[in-house]
C-alpha cells in the first residue's frame, strides 16, 4: 500500500467537489504529494475517488487557482504539484488547521477501530500472517525518511485490521487513513518519536505471538494514543 492508495481512495457518492479539494489540498500541503509529482488524469481520478469527472474537473480548477497544481500541455502533459513556499506549508498544514477537539475525536474513533481489530486479530492470525507483520515492522524500523516512515506506519495499521478478518473494519480503517495520513506525515521527522513507535509496534507483535487479545487491544490503542498525543504536541509547537 502506498500513500496514493489512501489519497485517492473512494470518498463516496454523496460528496461534493469541496471534499475532493480538501483531500488533495491536505495531501499537497502535508507533503504526501510532492513538488512536480503528476496526478492521475481526470478520468482515473474520478474512478479512484468514486466521483464524476465533472466533480474532479471542478476540484482541479480550484486547486489550479490556489496555485497548488499546474497543468501542462502536450504528450507528457497533465496536472503537476507546484513548489510551495515554506511559510505557506507551515501556515496551511492540516495539523495547524485542525482543532484540538477534532484531533482528539479522530484519535478516539481511530483507536476504537484499531483496538477492536487487534483484539480479533490476536485470536485469528496465523503464524504466517504474524511473520508478515513482523517484516513490515522491521521495514518501518529501517526507514530514515519521514514520508516513508509514515507510509509504513499506515501500512502496519491497515495490515493489522485485515488480520481481524472483518471487511468492514478494514474498509473503515482505509477511510480513516484518508484523514489520518496528512496529519502524521510530519511527525516522523522526529527520530526519537519514530524509535518509540517502532518499540510500541514490536510490543504489539509480542502480544499477538502470545495470543493475549486483551493486551493486544491495549497495545494497539496505545499506538493511536501516541500518534494523537504527538499531533497535539506538534500543533502546539507551531502555534
Amino acid at each position: 500500500m502506498s500513500a496514493s492508495t489512501i489519497i485517492f481512495a473512494p470518498i463516496g457518492q454523496a460528496t461534493r467537489s469541496e471534499q475532493v479539494i480538501e483531500r488533495l489540498e491536505n495531501a499537497i500541503i502535508s507533503g504526501l504529494l510532492k513538488h512536480n509529482e503528476q496526478l492521475p488524469n481526470e478520468a482515473e481520478l474520478a474512478r479512484l475517488m468514486g466521483v464524476s469527472p465533472i466533480t474532479v474537473r471542478e476540484a482541479l480548477n480550484t486547486l489550479r487557482v490556489k496555485g497548488l497544481i499546474d497543468t501542462r500541455r502536450g504528450r507528457n502533459g497533465g496536472s503537476f504539484i507546484c513548489e510551495l513556499p515554506a511559510d505557506l506549508l507551515l501556515n496551511q498544514h492540516p495539523l495547524r488547521q485542525a482543532s484540538n477537539e477534532f484531533l482528539a475525536d479522530l484519535g478516539e474513533f481511530h483507536s476504537a477501530i484499531v483496538g477492536h481489530s487487534a483484539y480479533l486479530a490476536a485470536q485469528r492470525t496465523t503464524q504466517s500472517e504474524l511473520s508478515k507483520l513482523g517484516e513490515l515492522i522491521e521495514q518501518f524500523a529501517q526507514q530514515t525518511e519521514a514520508d516513508n516512515r509514515a507510509q509504513l506506519d499506515l501500512r502496519c495499521l491497515l495490515t493489522l485490521c485485515t488480520f481481524a478478518q472483518s471487511s468492514r473494519l478494514a474498509v473503515q480503517e482505509l477511510s480513516i487513513q484518508a484523514e489520518w495520513a496528512p496529519l502524521i506525515a510530519v511527525l516522523y521527522q522526529d527520530h526519537a518519536f519514530h524509535q518509540r513507535m517502532v518499540a510500541q509496534y514490536q510490543e504489539l507483535l509480542r502480544t499477538f505471538n502470545q495470543g493475549h487479545e486483551d493486551l493486544a487491544l491495549l497495545e494497539a490503542k496505545r499506538i493511536i494514543s501516541m500518534l494523537t498525543d504527538q499531533m497535539l504536541h506538534y500543533k502546539l509547537s507551531i502555534e
